[in-house]
């Protein structure tokens, strides 16, 4: 695998990537030519889906009554909301201000007996953690248990308040310290997107307390790849200022609202947007396919919060600086160091991931001590969100992963 090119460590190590900001005045050739690509995709999903509806309405005589009907019906459809709902049976072991400690391990078992359990750090982008346990047949924890691993449990992050709009990193990091020490302070780490860089950071600062490193669709390298999001950041905020973010941060009472990155998904990729909701259109007559899409809604239309320091200290630390793997990131009064890291690694990423392409995740190899054949670098065909609930995904590549854990002990 290729290193990283530019440099702020040592000539013989590996080195993060720097990207040229784009001149004053300009636009991101990526946004530029996601603009493009998305406009086709939009217009195209618009003709696809009218094309399905008109033809099935033919078919079954529909008459200017019934069409009328059907778009009231998907109007209902598509406005309808449920909050999501966690799917496998767990109990809540312990509460803070900013997160829930949810138990999956069907008997709780305690000792030596039980092995290492499992810890997982969900995403954090303005929606509900649930993610990792999404829905019957599409969760990471249920994959996990049927892996034959026995204790399973997930960090739920809470979405801010006025009282925790100033919490930073080191409050989620606390939490991770207190939760691993209740475990009997050794876990199997396993952190999705931003669960995935401040899985990452912990066991840099904690390296003793973690058994093996998985993280899946997360950013170590944050300028490697062909990042939209970078893209976005350099256009937003030129010359590195954080007006724009502060602006949104000050806006929000001092917590960042999640529509605000719900919106900001959109816009990036609206053409995925005007296809859930047409095709619910096309497909009025199909219980199950209504059912996946309420379910699908009712977690990515559904948002919460984030803390206003700790959305500051990303942008400007991690996508502007890139300061995780230029090693000048400080956290917890000390450098956080990659090297620090040579437990085993697992590393997923999605093959057509525009938030977080593969060289982002697969970049922690090259920074971690980790020996060459303990690392393991998989990637998932699809994109970002499919990634951490998809079928493929969890069957094909999650699957194996969780029974190489469970081998582990």
């Amino acid at each position: 695998m290729s290193k990283p090119t530019a440099s702020t460590q040592p000539l013989d190590g590996p080195q993060p990537t720097v990207r040229q900001a784009p001149r004053a005045g300009t636009c991101p050739p990526g946004i530029v030519d996601s603009a493009v690509t998305s406009a086709f995709d939009v217009w195209s999903s618009v003709v696809r889906h009218s094309v399905d509806y008109w033809c099935g309405a033919l078919e079954r005589g529909a008459t200017p009554f019934d069409v009328a009907a059907d778009v009231l019906e998907w109007s209902s459809v598509v406005a309808r909301r449920e909050p999501p709902t966690w799917t496998t049976p767990h109990t809540v072991v312990r509460e803070w201000p900013v997160a829930r400690l949810r138990d999956f391990s069907p008997k709780r078992p305690r000792g030596r007996a039980a092995g290492v359990p499992v810890l997982v750090l969900p995403p954090q982008a303005g929606h509900d953690s649930c993610i990792v346990d999404y829905a019957e047949g599409q969760s990471q924890v249920r994959t996990a248990l049927d892996a034959g691993l026995t204790r399973v449990l997930s960090l739920d992050w809470v979405g801010a308040t006025p009282a925790t709009k100033d919490e930073g990193v080191e409050a989620y990091l606390a939490v991770m310290r207190e939760a691993v020490a209740d475990l009997g302070g050794t876990v199997h780490l396993v952190g999705d997107c931003q669960g995935g860089w401040l899985a990452v950071i912990y066991t840099a600062l904690h390296p003793e307390t973690v058994a093996t490193l998985t993280i899946a669709g997360a950013p170590v390298d944050f300028h490697a790849g062909e990042p939209l999001i970078h893209d976005w950041i350099q256009l937003l905020s030129p010359d590195g200022r954080m007006d724009f973010y502060r602006a949104l941060v000050a806006a929000g009472d001092g917590v960042l609202p999640g529509q605000v990155l719900l919106d900001g998904f959109k816009a990036m990729q609206p053409q995925g947007e005007t296809d859930r909701q047409l095709g619910v259109l096309a497909h009025l007559d199909d219980p199950a396919y209504l059912a996946r899409y309420a379910t699908f809604e009712n977690w990515f239309q559904h948002t919460q919060p984030i803390p206003g320091a700790f959305y500051l200290w990303i942008v400007e630390h991690l996508f502007q600086r890139n300061e995780l793997v230029a090693g000048t990131l400080v956290v917890e009064g000390r450098i956080v160091d990659l090297a620090a890291i040579s437990c085993p690694l697992y590393l997923l990423a999605g093959s057509s991931d525009h938030i977080t392409p593969p060289p982002q995740v697969f970049a922690l190899a090259d920074f971690a001590s980790t020996p060459a054949d303990d690392v393991t670098r998989l990637v998932v065909p699809g994109g970002h969100l499919g990634l951490f609930m998809g079928h493929e995904a969890l069957r094909g590549h999650w699957a194996p992963v969780f029974t190489a854990i469970a081998a582990r002990g």
